[in-house]
């Protein structure tokens, strides 16, 4: 089973012995392997923000950041992605201190052979293999490596039973990736019901979630579902958690204790199957300080988190959402797709999206609206961004060189359907340079958009 997994793994190699570094790559590549190389942890973290790989290999002793704190980061950014270690400086503390802190393995140099694709295999078996093969199942726009790191991680969540509780800056997709959730789950054919908890009020909060019987207070003139009830055999979604009514979340922690509810007025218990998915933008520790959420509830609901990054700190993915949402309107307004003037996506990259992918959106939907042409300008960009002044960081030459040649290197790839060998034609380069374009610049031929 292992044998075949392989095929289409990717692999980071990283280690500052260029040599060895070749060699080692070579022997990988030969077990069918895609392999990426690199000098130093810090250039593997610059990888990891544009990449995604099943697997790590790293040197322990390095220059600058050593294996140790590389996998410090990589559990902290990338916590389901498998780490194998090595070392020349081998010894059993090393070993048990390694496997402490989550290393999936620990090899002694000179490597052999045979212990590495062992490792590996096990590490590829254990951990699957492309974390991308989450996107397609979910509604998610992304070429960021963390956030496909993170749909990995949904991915393996989805077929447990666990509470999840995501947490995120307002505007950031939490529905979104709850909704994933839900659809790698084995609840994914049952309904996905969702509420904010903090646009209903109080007084009314409960008979939302537990429903009512007729005649059980003022209004209530004939039974309600309650939406538990109504994601019976599926998930239920609970957004801003953190806004809760104390007296509230009371009964919710019975609820998810006892697995029945109550609706108000009822006598007896409605037993529920219901999987809880919730998400807030407060820091909850700190409610629990301040006495505005409940510890229990807490860990009742937090038993896996889930962090959303903001928007700025996945810029990769700025301009793939830009265009998305552009060609969401057009479709929707039965009209031809509208496209960004290069000036006008930088503009976009550049900003620093408080309001993330929902203001994002925002921009996106005025911008589309108030352009007479196929092509959206910098000045309306910057218009609706509110910023005569700029908040856009100009590009340096250099960034601006490459952010072209990237540019240059799409386009004629498309005008070539992509097919490389006609593109390195049409742009008169060998099919080798243009090959290292392609390469440089982490162009996905297949998915060019």
């Amino acid at each position: 089973m292992a044998a075949t997994k392989v095929q289409g793994a990717k692999v980071l190699l990283v280690d500052d012995d260029a040599s060895l570094l070749k060699l080692l790559a070579i022997r990988i590549e030969s077990k069918g392997y895609e392999v990426t190389t690199c000098e130093s942890g810090l250039t593997a973290l610059q990888i990891l923000k544009s990449q995604v790989f099943d697997a790590v290999i790293t040197d322990l002793r390095m220059d600058e950041m050593d294996g140790m704190a590389l996998h410090r980061q990589l559990q902290s950014r990338y916590p389901a992605l498998p780490v194998i270690m090595m070392t020349a400086h081998g010894s059993i503390p090393d070993a048990v201190e390694a496997t402490k802190q989550g290393i999936f393995a620990f090899i002694t140099k000179p490597v052999d052979k045979d212990e590495l694709f062992d490792s590996l295999a096990k590490a590829i078996e254990i951990h699957g293999v492309n974390a991308d093969e989450a996107a397609p199942k979910s509604n998610i726009v992304t070429r960021s490596g963390a956030m496909l790191h993170l749909l990995e991680q949904v991915k393996l969540l989805g077929p447990t039973q666990v509470n999840v509780l995501i947490s995120g800056a307002s505007g950031t997709g939490k529905e979104l990736l709850a909704q994933a959730i839900h659809q790698h789950s084995h609840v994914s054919g049952g309904p996905f019901v969702a509420i904010n908890c903090g646009a209903v009020p109080g007084e009314l909060l409960e008979s939302e979630l537990f429903g009512h019987k007729k005649g059980s207070f003022t209004g209530a003139i004939k039974d309600h579902q309650g939406l538990f009830q109504q994601a019976q055999g599926g998930t239920l979604f609970l957004d801003e958690i953190g806004d809760m009514p104390l007296n509230l979340q009371v009964k919710l922690l019975r609820v998810l204790q006892e697995k029945t509810i109550r609706p108000v007025g009822f006598q007896e218990e409605i037993a529920i199957d219901v999987r809880i998915v919730s998400a807030t933008h407060k820091n909850l520790p700190e409610a629990i300080l301040n006495q505005q959420f409940r510890e229990d509830l807490y860990y009742r609901l937090n038993v896996v988190n889930l962090k959303l990054p903001p928007l700025c700190e996945r810029r990769e993915d700025i301009s793939l959402l830009a265009q998305h949402f552009s060609a969401s309107i057009a479709k929707r307004m039965n009209q031809t797709e509208k496209h960004f003037a290069s000036d006008a996506m930088h503009a976009l990259v550049r900003y620093d999206w408080p309001g993330n992918i929902r203001q994002l959106q925002n921009v996106v939907e005025q911008v589309v609206a108030l352009t007479p042409s196929d092509v959206i300008s910098e000045h309306l960009v910057l218009a609706a961004l509110n910023s005569n002044e700029t908040n856009v960081e100009p590009l340096s030459l250099n960034d601006a060189k490459k952010e072209f040649e990237r540019d240059y290197v799409i386009n004629t790839l498309k005008m070539a359907g992509g097919n490389v060998a006609e593109g390195a034609k049409l742009a008169k380069r060998n099919r080798s340079d243009f090959y290292k374009l392609i390469k440089k610049h982490n162009i996905d031929v297949d998915n060019l958009g």
